[in-house]
């Protein structure tokens, strides 16, 4: 009968948001992911998105979704408030 895809129940997601200040400023990235500690490993590798090669990252904030819609639909009202990504920022210490 084919192979039939896992419901996303299995899964747990997660939405997070990575922070980073170095000579160039202060970023934040956001995504979604089944492994918060892969991924940041990744980012940090520079094997992750290309806008965050070259830095290093840290997690600042996560939440679980339900499934990946919602993952990723709260990762898109998190991209665009920025006053929440500012906020958050607040709490990064600076790396030299």
């Amino acid at each position: 009968m084919g192979d039939k895809k896992k419901p996303d129940l299995i899964q747990s997601y997660f939405v997070y948001v990575l922070g980073s200040h170095d000579v160039r400023g202060l970023r934040t990235y956001v995504g979604c992911t089944t492994d918060l500690e892969r991924r940041l490993s990744e980012h940090n590798a520079g094997t992750g998105a290309r806008s965050t090669r070259g830095r290093e990252w840290r997690l600042i904030y996560s939440e679980r979704a339900e499934d990946r819609s919602a993952a990723q639909s709260r990762e898109g009202r998190i991209k665009r408030d920025r006053a929440f990504r500012k906020a958050l920022t607040q709490h990064i210490p600076i790396i030299a």
